[in-house]
Parts: structure tokens; C-alpha cells; sequence
């Protein structure tokens, strides 16, 4: 009888002990699943279609101005004019002859050396006037960079509406003798030894001064 009785109360401890154990990892299962596992990457949503094939993302091209109008020579020389007479009563130094011509407009004759360095002289087309530049000098659409032996680099700027502009590097050769002049430098080398040659002659002609 008393076998029994401690039989049915060890049977009870057992179960009562089974149950804690029970709710205690029920309890520990669902605040596992209640807190989010740290590694587990978060879905983010990027707003295409995943099913969708990828296109790449089309490339707007930007249509750029046009080139500005280039005014005339005579509205360039009254525009340098206009300068001058504005720095001049601003008492400040006045914008060279140079800035109202293109350097398309220009043409190399000659190159020589100043106690300044390099000199070259060109002429304006437009006008049949020539001056004396040097590196530095502005024009209207460019500036004079530097003066070589037989050319003139300079930089050339154009300018767009919508106010973009671009620097290119130009050449600019020396102005070669053409035939003309060639023939006119020929031409004036036998005058000019043919007047040499009647000097004698004409001083044989005169009579000798008669003796004391």
C-alpha cells in the first residue's frame, strides 16, 4: 500500500516537472520566432518588375545652340570705335586695332626679332592695313599664343547661343613670295645695275678741268 501511494507521488513529480519543462521551451520557441534573425538580409523593394526583362535606362541627348552670327567688318569697327572712345574717357589703356578682325582675315608677312622677343607683322585683309603683334595680342575670335620662325600659333574661340564655347589650336604661315613678286624683285635688280653702270659714263662725259 505504501509502495503505491509513493509510486502515484513520484508519478506526479514527474509530470508536474515534464509540464514546466514543456512550457518553458514553448515559451523560448515563440520568443525566437517573434525576434528577427540579425543575418536574414531585408527584402527592399526596388520598384521593378522582377519578372520583367532589364532594360538599360535610355541616354537624352542634350541638342546643343547654334553658332553665334558673327557681325560685319563695319559693325566690328564701329563696335572697336565705341571702345576706344569709352577707355579713353575712362582714362584706362584703349583696345588694340587687332579685336575688330576674324583671324581668317589676317595674313602673315613677315616675322622678325624686337628687344621685345618676337614680332610679326599682319595684314588685315579687309582693310589693306598691316601691324606689328605680338604674342598676346587679341582678335576677335582668338588670341595670339606664340611667334615661331616661319608661323603664328594662335587660339581660336567659337562661340555657341547657348553660351558654350570651344578652343582650337590654328596655324598660320608665313606669306610665301608669289610670282608676281618674284618677277617684280628680278626686275628691279638689272635697273638697278644698269643705273650703276652709267655712272661711269656719265662721269667720263665731263670734261677735264683745265690745268694751272
Amino acid at each position: 500500500m505504501k509502495q503505491t501511494k509513493i509510486h502515484e507521488y513520484g508519478l506526479a513529480v514527474l509530470l508536474t516537472v515534464a509540464g514546466v519543462a514543456c512550457g518553458a521551451t514553448q515559451a523560448a520557441n515563440g520568443q525566437a520566432k517573434s525576434e528577427p534573425k540579425a543575418s536574414q538580409p531585408r527584402s527592399v523593394q526596388s520598384g521593378r518588375d522582377p519578372f520583367r526583362k532589364y532594360e538599360p535606362p535610355r541616354l537624352v541627348i542634350k541638342k546643343g545652340g547654334s553658332l553665334v552670327a558673327v557681325p560685319s567688318i563695319q559693325e566690328r569697327i564701329q563696335q572697336y570705335k565705341a571702345q576706344k572712345l569709352s577707355a579713353m574717357n575712362a582714362r584706362v589703356a584703349a583696345p588694340k586695332p587687332t579685336t575688330a578682325f576674324l583671324l581668317s582675315e589676317i595674313q602673315v608677312i613677315g616675322i622678325s626679332r624686337s628687344p621685345r622677343g618676337y614680332a610679326a607683322i599682319v595684314e588685315a585683309k579687309p582693310i589693306k592695313l598691316a601691324y606689328v603683334i605680338y604674342p598676346g595680342e587679341r582678335f576677335y575670335d582668338g588670341q595670339l599664343v606664340a611667334i615661331e620662325d616661319n608661323r603664328l600659333v594662335f587660339r581660336r574661340e567659337t562661340v555657341y547661343s547657348d553660351g558654350k564655347r570651344e578652343r582650337s589650336v590654328e596655324m598660320k604661315p608665313l606669306r610665301q613670295a608669289n610670282a608676281v613678286d618674284a618677277f617684280s624683285a628680278a626686275a628691279a635688280k638689272p635697273a638697278a645695275s644698269e643705273s650703276a653702270a652709267d655712272e661711269p659714263e656719265k662721269k667720263s662725259e665731263k670734261p677735264a678741268p683745265d690745268k694751272p
